[in-house]
C-alpha cells in the first residue's frame, strides 16, 4: 500500500513540475516591436489628400455610375448595392478557417490584447460562434448588430437581409488602435464539420459570400491537428473561387511540432487543399505561430519570426494600396453596369420591334431570351439614346467618361502624390468627349 501511495505522490510531482515549466513557457511574452515598425504604425498618414481622394470618387460614383444602376435595374439582378459606407470604409480583412485554430488568438496578438479585459475570448473547445468586426472608435465600446445594420453610415445595412437570428450573432467591437484606423478586422465562428449549417439558426454560407465578396485580404487558418476536409470547408472553398488573389494560408501553432513533423504536415495541408484550390499560382502559406508568447524550444524560431514578418508586410501592402483598390473595384463596378445597361437596353429595343398589333408579349420574349443570337442582341448593341436629358446628359456618355477618363485620372494623381481635389478632370472636362463605340455611324 505504501509502494502505491508513494508512486502515485511521485506521478503528482511529475505532473506538477510539467505544469509549472508550461506555466514559465507561456509566461515569456514575444517581443511585438516588429508589428508596428511593419506596419509603420507610428508614420503619420495624409488624411486630407486621402479624404479628398474619397470625396472625388464617392461623387465620380454618383453622378457617373449610379444613374444607370438605377434605371436598368442592376442592384436587382446582382442584389449588390454599393453604399457611401462601403466607398468609405477601411479595407478588410476576414479570418476564416475550423474551430480553435487560433482566429482570435491571432488578432489578439496583432493587436496587443492579451491580458487585457477586451481581448477576443480564446480556448481549446469551439469559442467563437458570433460574426466579430473589430473597428476603430473613438472609446472602447461594443455595438450590436442590429445597430450596425441600421447604421447607414457603416458598409454592414446590407447584412439586415440575413435576418434577426443572424443580427444576433453579429456584434462589434470599437476601439482607439493605430492599426484599426487603417483596417478592420472580422472574426467568423469556426467551420464544425459535424453540425449542419441549418443548425446554426441562419444561413452561414451566405453570410460568408457577402463578407469574402467584401475582403480585401482572406486569412484562412489551419492548425496541425485540423487538417481534414469536410462538407462545410468545402462549400467554403468553392465560395472562394476567383479570390484567390486574396486568399492567405496560415498554418499556426507551427512550434507545436518538431521540423520534421512540421514539414509532414505542410505537404499534408497542401494535399489536402489541392482539390479545392485548382489555380495555377496556389495562394501563398505562412508558417508560424500567431500569439504573443515566445516559442517552442527547440523550433525554428528565426524560420517562424520571418514567415510572421512577411505576413504583416502583404497586410502592410493592402494598407497602402487601399486607395487604388477602392478606385479599381468602382472602375470594374462601372463595366459591369455598362455592359448591363446596354444588354437591357437592346433586349428592349427587340422586343419593341418584334411586337405588333396581333403579338402575344410573352411569347415574342420568350422567343427573345430563348435565342439572342437569332436577333442580333450581342452584335448590334444600340447607343442608350432614350436615357438622355438637357440637365442630366446621357447616361453611357457619363459612365464612359468616369470608366476611361475621371476614374484612371483619379488614380494617377493618387500614384504621382497630387491633390485629388484638385485633379485635371474639373479643370479641362478630362480632355476629349469620349466616343460612343455602340453608336451607329
Amino acid at each position: 500500500m505504501k509502494g502505491t501511495v508513494s508512486i502515485c505522490c511521485f506521478l503528482s510531482l511529475l505532473l506538477l513540475q510539467a505544469t509549472a515549466e508550461e506555466e514559465d513557457f507561456t509566461s515569456v511574452l514575444r517581443d511585438r516591436s516588429h508589428i508596428d515598425e511593419t506596419l509603420r504604425l507610428a508614420a503619420e498618414e495624409k488624411a486630407g489628400d486621402y479624404a479628398a481622394a474619397l470625396q472625388r470618387l464617392r461623387k465620380i460614383y454618383h453622378t457617373s455610375i449610379k444613374p444607370m444602376e438605377q434605371a436598368y435595374k442592376y442592384n436587382e439582378l446582382r442584389q449588390h448595392e454599393i453604399s457611401d459606407g462601403e466607398i468609405t470604409s477601411k479595407p478588410m480583412v476576414l479570418f476564416l478557417g475550423p474551430w480553435s485554430v487560433g482566429k482570435s488568438s491571432m488578432i489578439n496578438y496583432l493587436l496587443g490584447l492579451n491580458d487585457s479585459p477586451y481581448q477576443l475570448y480564446t480556448g481549446a473547445e469551439p469559442t467563437t460562434s458570433e460574426f466579430t468586426v473589430i473597428m476603430h472608435g473613438e472609446k472602447i465600446r461594443s455595438v450590436e448588430g442590429i445597430v450596425m445594420a441600421a447604421d447607414s453610415s457603416r458598409s454592414f445595412s446590407p447584412l439586415e437581409k440575413f435576418g434577426q437570428n443572424f443580427l444576433e450573432k453579429l456584434i462589434g467591437i470599437e476601439m482607439p488602435h493605430k492599426l484599426l484606423e487603417r483596417v478592420t478586422f472580422v472574426d467568423t465562428p469556426g467551420i464544425i464539420e459535424n453540425r449542419k449549417q441549418q443548425e446554426r439558426g441562419y444561413p452561414f454560407n451566405d453570410v460568408c459570400q457577402w463578407f469574402i465578396d467584401r475582403a480585401d485580404l482572406i486569412f484562412v487558418v489551419f492548425d496541425p491537428t485540423k487538417l481534414d476536409v469536410g462538407l462545410e470547408l468545402e462549400m467554403l472553398f468553392r465560395q472562394l473561387k476567383g479570390r484567390e488573389s486574396q486568399i492567405r494560408i496560415i498554418l499556426n501553432k507551427a512550434d507545436n511540432l518538431a521540423t520534421q513533423d512540421l514539414m509532414r504536415v505542410y505537404g499534408a495541408l497542401f494535399w489536402s487543399l489541392a482539390p479545392l484550390i485548382n489555380v495555377t499560382e496556389p495562394p501563398r502559406v505562412y508558417v508560424s505561430s500567431f500569439w504573443p508568447y515566445d516559442y517552442a524550444p527547440d523550433t525554428s524560431r528565426e524560420l517562424f519570426k520571418r514567415e510572421e514578418i512577411s505576413l504583416l508586410e502583404d497586410l502592410n501592402q493592402v494598407i497602402e494600396n487601399r486607395m487604388e483598390n477602392k478606385i479599381a473595384f468602382i472602375r470594374q463596378h462601372g463595366i459591369r453596369v455598362r455592359i448591363h445597361g446596354l444588354l437591357v437596353d437592346r433586349y428592349v429595343q427587340t422586343f419593341k420591334e418584334k411586337m405588333s398589333f396581333f403579338s402575344d408579349p410573352e411569347l415574342v420574349f420568350k422567343e427573345i431570351v430563348d435565342d439572342p443570337d437569332k436577333f442580333y442582341i450581342f452584335k448590334s448593341i444600340l447607343p442608350l439614346s432614350a436615357q438622355c436629358s438637357y440637365m442630366g446628359g446621357c447616361l453611357l456618355e457619363k459612365i464612359e467618361k468616369a470608366i476611361t477618363n475621371e476614374l484612371p485620372a483619379l488614380l494617377s494623381s493618387i500614384n504621382s502624390g497630387k491633390q485629388p481635389g484638385l485633379s485635371s478632370c474639373e479643370a479641362t472636362g478630362c480632355g476629349e468627349k469620349p466616343k460612343n463605340r455602340y453608336r451607329k455611324n
